[in-house]
């Protein structure tokens, strides 16, 4: 019995396929003659013969090993079933698709910074993406040792040195601590490459590192804000004028009747003496024009104590006043 029981003809086929999976070796069984590859969209099937790379599959479908697969194989495609003997070979399973994996530093990183002597604590999440594009280096690094590899092995293995990157780069060049948004995408760019230099040797690269966003201590964040809110409304007293607006509007400055009308008397009383600052400085620019005519040194035309016409002479002819 035990003779005909292995010439049974096996299927090579990714078994415990996973979304999550980045590559399953099907190793350590002999592929019998009328066996048969079935590859399934997204995968591509990988031959190995003692560590050596024999052949690359990459079209899903369903294949006769001996008539459709050997052949291409690049040392063993003289191979012959025999009556009793079956090949023995190791075929990797890789998901070809890019995946995409979230990320969150582990500890608040502690950024240098002048204003706060102990550093300031900032956190901060974002993704990455990567893929497999070696499949030689893929087997000499992993799957020589496993029989599969999963996106949490890949995340666990970037997140272990992802604050350190994230330090490098926001603290290189002097970067404003408190701005760090503005300078994501530069900040990015520079740990995708220190990353794809930590996986490449693996057989993996890293295809794309985002930035969503940057975590300050709620105090910070507070200071942050307000010191936008000012900068952007300009002074004081139009930013007291403007949250009293909001506040009005927003329903949270009510009461019975004394809260909200004692706020838009405020506010009427800012406005009107905002008004009479603007009438004010109008009414002084005629005045001072009017000094400026008059202390021009232009002798006038009728004497302003009496009114007589004036001849020309320094001092009025009918009264003496003097005229310039």
């Amino acid at each position: 019995m035990s003779f005909f029981r292995n010439q049974f003809a096996n299927v090579v086929e990714w078994e415990e396929f996973r979304d999550d999976m980045i590559f399953w070796k099907w190793s350590n069984r002999e592929i019998k003659k009328g066996s048969r590859l079935i590859i399934r969209p997204g995968q591509d099937a990988v031959f190995f013969n003692n560590g050596k790379m024999e052949g690359i599959f990459k079209d899903e479908g369903d294949y006769n090993i001996e008539s459709q697969i050997i052949p291409f194989l690049s040392t063993l495609k003289g191979f012959k079933f025999g009556f009793n003997s079956g090949l023995r070979v190791e075929v990797l399973f890789v998901n070809t698709k890019e995946f995409t994996v979230k990320w969150g530093t582990k500890n608040a990183i502690q950024l240098p910074t002048p204003q706060l002597p102990g550093g300031m604590p900032v956190r901060a999440n974002g993704t990455f993406q990567f893929k497999v594009h070696d499949y030689i280096a893929l087997m000499d690094k992993i799957a020589g040792v496993k029989d599969r590899y999963l996106v949490e092995d890949v995340k666990i293995r970037i997140t272990a040195i992802l604050d350190q990157l994230l330090m490098k780069w926001i603290t290189k060049e002097g970067k404003d601590m408190f701005n760090l948004r503005a300078n994501a995408s530069e900040i990015a760019k520079g740990i995708q490459e220190d990353l794809d230099m930590q996986i490449i040797d693996s057989g993996m690269t890293i295809t794309g590192f985002q930035i969503m966003s940057f975590n300050y201590p709620k105090e910070i964040q507070d200071m942050i804000t307000k010191t936008a809110s000012h900068g952007m409304i300009g002074d004081m007293s139009r930013y007291q004028q403007v949250s009293m607006t909001d506040g009005i509007s927003s329903g949270k400055v009510k009461g019975g009747g004394t809260a909200s009308d004692m706020a838009g008397m405020m506010m009427g009383m800012g406005m009107a003496k905002e008004m009479m600052k603007n009438i004010d400085k109008k009414e002084e620019q005629p005045e001072a024009n009017n000094s400026g005519n008059a202390a021009d040194g232009k002798k006038p035309n009728f004497c302003p104590n009496c009114g007589t016409k004036t001849s020309g002479g320094n001092f009025c002819s009918n009264c003496g006043q003097k005229l310039a």
